[in-house]
């Protein structure tokens, strides 16, 4: 609860309590969904994609691995779940896919601006083209950006065009997505949180 104390002239101490929204919050009323997009990509021109098997984990800027709980499969299984809904193909990635998504965890104790046009070096980064079949390509991130102030864990979720990336020596981000909060590694809430970034890219679907 949040109390003012008030001194009037006449020495009358009045006291009001009030709550405080930000420190009663809900875990589901805590959390936050970021979700921004390429608008020059047409997303109804891509037919497949494909998604990375396991997930970046970065701490503090640094990659320190990549792995594979039960909770990431159950959010990896989510995401190709949401695809598919959405008329998309899942094919494996050697099979030319139009979309490849990655799934990152970052955890930072850090407060300032993320750039979207490359992430600070983080999240897609951590992905090597190679390992969609792009050796020697770098990644293209439009250019948006967004403000963060936070010490806890992060899911990103980054869309990449493969489609188009022939003779560009790029992989274009065409669809980023971040979710922060209370409570977002629950398995329970895994299929919430992914329906609701889709829910708000009304655009990500192939018709």
């Amino acid at each position: 609860m949040l109390c003012l104390t008030i001194a009037t002239s006449m020495a009358t101490i009045l006291t009001g309590c009030a709550k405080d929204p930000l420190k009663n919050l809900t875990e589901d009323e805590s959390r936050i969904y970021i979700t921004n997009h390429d608008s020059t990509y047409n997303f109804t021109s891509a037919q497949t994609f494909t998604i990375a098997d396991s997930v970046a984990v970065i701490s503090n800027g640094q990659l320190v691995g990549k792995d594979l709980t039960s909770y990431d499969q159950q959010l990896i299984a989510s995401l190709k779940t949401a695809m598919t809904k959405q008329g998309f193909t899942l094919v494996d990635k050697s099979s030319a896919p139009d979309l490849a998504l990655a799934v990152t965890i970052y955890s930072s104790d850090q407060t300032g601006v993320i750039s979207y046009n490359d992430y600070g070096g983080y999240y897609g980064d951590y992905w090597d083209p190679y390992y969609w079949g792009y050796p020697g390509y770098s990644y293209y991130y439009p250019s948006y950006y967004g403000v963060y102030n936070y010490n806890e864990t992060t899911l990103a979720i980054d869309m990449f065009d493969l489609k188009d990336a022939a003779g560009s020596n790029q992989l274009k981000n065409v669809w980023s997505a971040l979710v922060r909060g209370s409570g977002i590694f629950n398995p329970a809430k895994v299929d919430t949180q992914v329906q609701t970034l889709f829910d708000q890219s009304a655009y990500l679907k192939t018709n």
